[in-house]
């Protein structure tokens, strides 16, 4: 009896205790919006955190942008935003993440499923914009990031390094460069230099 006490005691500690690191869905999407461009932070739909740490909409969108706000079992903040076009591609890389795939396996399958038409990728190209930063930098009581990093991705599927004419690795800070050629995932990267 005193087990079963102890332990109803020791999980309603542990469900409060990450409770307490969930931010309010109003601060959750001022941070995940930053990663947008300014004239679609308002209009996107935006994917966060319920107080009991289920992933789930915190804002319905009205325009073809998607934010993620920062995942609070993560050590630094990172929030990310897409187009709309994207979500079926990313919404199936969150099921199999949470169903234990690896990051291999994650790849292969949707590598599979793009190629039977299963998964829809857009035919044209679609950008994700990842914004991070540093805790310490982080005000949660706002919501404001100071000197937070933003880089792009563009998703080109199947491109490759000569039908872009990009390269498979950056020269210089902040050139553009190929990632996944010939692949599903191809894409371009642009990490500016950071400050």
């Amino acid at each position: 009896m005193k087990t079963t006490f102890f332990s109803c005691i020791a999980l309603c500690l542990a469900a409060e205790i990450s409770a307490q690191n969930v931010l309010p869905a109003d601060i959750q999407i001022k941070t995940a919006v930053m990663a947008a461009p300014s004239d679609k932070q308002a209009g996107a739909k935006v994917y966060g955190y319920a107080t009991d740490g289920t992933f789930k909409v915190l804002r319905e969108g009205n325009n073809d942008f998607v934010c993620l706000a920062d995942d609070p079992k993560k050590e630094d903040i990172g929030v990310s935003c897409y187009l709309a076009e994207l979500d079926a591609f990313m919404e199936r890389g969150r099921v199999l993440a949470k169903e234990g795939k690896n990051q291999k396996e994650i790849f292969d399958i949707r590598e599979k499923e793009v190629k039977e038409g299963k998964l829809k990728m857009p035919k044209q190209s679609s950008t994700l914009y990842v914004l991070s930063g540093s805790k310490d930098n982080y005000d949660a009581a706002t919501g404001s990031l100071k000197n937070g990093y933003l880089r792009y991705v563009v998703y080109i599927p199947f491109a490759t390094a000569e039908s872009t004419g990009l390269p498979l690795k950056p020269d210089v800070p902040g050139m553009p460069w190929i990632m996944d050629p010939g692949t599903h995932r191809a894409h371009i990267m642009i990490n500016p230099p950071k400050p």
